[in-house]
């Protein structure tokens, strides 16, 4: 069982890596070409966390695209979480990072794992956004107003406004298990996350 998910992670890696090279900077697809906004390079991390592995998770709950308002404690016993924090709405890596999760929704499914998308970005930019990229599988939610309160709350909120690049993995009793704050101008490896879901 292990070999064959081992085998998946790495083929889903080969097809990112393609996806992304194929497409250019822009990877996600050709629509983008035109409509991204390229910040240039930005300092990696430019924040620390307070939070670490075996600490509880903050609460929230935020709105989301479906209207529906979606908090961290409704999973409690029932599903692990991976929070995904990405910066901003239409810029390149974050235009790459959560479409590439649609390719990898089995490996969460499989590992009893919900993904949470979380921007500072408002309802309706995240709307156009998430509608140019394609339908994404996973609630995509805003941390709009008060703004940045909840990347705040986990210690990735930069002075610029914008949340660092993040991934929290957060295990049925509400327990922080991993964390990556990731370099802001790369995406964030995700067979490190697999195998982190995969020791739950």
């Amino acid at each position: 069982m292990k070999k064959s998910s081992t085998f998946i992670i790495y083929f889903l890696f080969i097809l990112l890596f393609l996806s992304s090279t194929v497409s250019g900077s822009f990877g996600a697809s050709e629509q983008f070409k035109g409509k991204i906004f390229n910040p240039g390079n930005l300092k990696p991390i430019a924040t620390k966390t307070h939070l670490k592995k075996g600490m509880k998770a903050p609460d929230f709950t935020l709105p989301s695209l479906s209207g529906e308002k979606i908090s961290l404690k409704q999973f409690r016993g029932k599903k692990n979480v991976v929070i995904s924090f990405v910066p901003a709405a239409w810029t390149p890596v974050c235009s790459d990072q959560w479409p590439g999760y649609n390719i990898a929704k089995s490996l969460f499914e499989k590992n009893n794992a919900i993904l949470l998308g979380i921007t500072v970005d408002n309802i309706p930019t995240l709307y156009a956004w998430t509608k140019e990229m394609g339908e994404l599988w996973f609630p995509v939610l805003s941390d709009f107003y008060p703004h940045g309160a909840v990347s705040k709350k986990y210690g990735i909120l930069r002075p610029d406004g914008v949340s660092e690049r993040a991934l929290f993995v957060i295990d049925k009793k509400g327990i922080i298990r991993y964390i990556d704050v990731h370099d802001i101008n790369s995406r964030p490896n995700l067979e490190m996350l697999i195998k982190e879901l995969e020791k739950l």
